[in-house]
């Protein structure tokens, strides 16, 4: 019942090491536990939105939170697939593809991270490589965008690694001072002429017309069937999602 309520629980990218795909509940207290142990040096600063600046318990429920927001607020228009990765049943981490009014702009963003203990492993490439096979071979994405503190080498180093290339700056606040983005673009034509490790997609029937909003001269399609759940224009939710790490 909840798989044909919800399909977008059956979606699985299967690679050569890694699985991504949505979290169970019990799974997701693991995440949370995983992120309040830490996701970052201490001294560093790889996110927008200052979430793992939190205190452990609170880093913990604000990824409980955001999973559970990006579950209630999904409209064709406005949407962001969070998904669990996983080696051998164990979660290492959390990665997410949004995108809004993509059935127009053929557009994705992307974001990512690992618990601590899991990184310089290669599983952050991996697990966005995956990610971008659901959107350009699975989606049909024209393009897909990034945005990397100029200082984050891990980032930096998987974006190009995967063929991103430069689109400029963005400039931001943080912690009351500014701070300077690279914002980085894929086009299809690029990643298609590139080859990749093997990704298995399955369950992708029964939920792609979930990312495919309609034409855009017609009203928003709500597909939880309430009101009052998408997010506000400009939120520190958009915000973080942009960022990679």
């Amino acid at each position: 019942m909840l798989t044909t309520v919800w399909p977008l629980r059956q979606l699985r990218l299967t690679t050569e090491r890694l699985v991504l795909r949505p979290p169970a509940e019990d799974e997701l207290a693991v995440l949370a536990g995983l992120a309040a142990e830490g996701v970052h040096e201490p001294g560093e600063q790889p996110f927008l939105t200052a979430w793992t600046d939190l205190p452990p318990a609170e880093r913990a429920r604000h990824v409980m939170q955001q999973h559970w927001r990006h579950l209630g607020s999904w409209t064709q228009d406005d949407w962001e697939l969070e998904l669990g990765v996983f080696r051998d049943g164990e979660p290492l981490g959390l990665v997410g593809l949004m995108g809004s009014e993509f059935a127009v702009l053929r557009e994705v963003k992307t974001w990512s991270w690992l618990g601590l203990r899991h990184q310089r492993q290669g599983y952050g490439t991996e697990a966005r490589a995956a990610l971008l096979h659901l959107a350009f071979d699975g989606l049909d994405a024209e393009a897909a965008r990034t945005e990397v503190f100029q200082d984050n080498a891990g980032s930096q180093g998987v974006s190009r690694k995967l063929g991103y290339q430069p689109d400029g700056i963005s400039r931001d606040v943080l912690h009351g001072k500014p701070v300077v983005s690279d914002r980085l673009r894929l086009t299809r034509a690029d990643w298609l002429r590139a080859e990749h490790p093997k990704v298995e997609i399955t369950g992708l029937t029964e939920c792609r017309d979930w990312f495919a909003g309609p034409p855009a001269d017609s009203p928003p399609t709500r597909l939880d069937g309430g009101a009052g759940c998408t997010p506000k224009p400009g939120s520190g939710w958009t915000v973080f999602v942009a960022r990679s790490f």
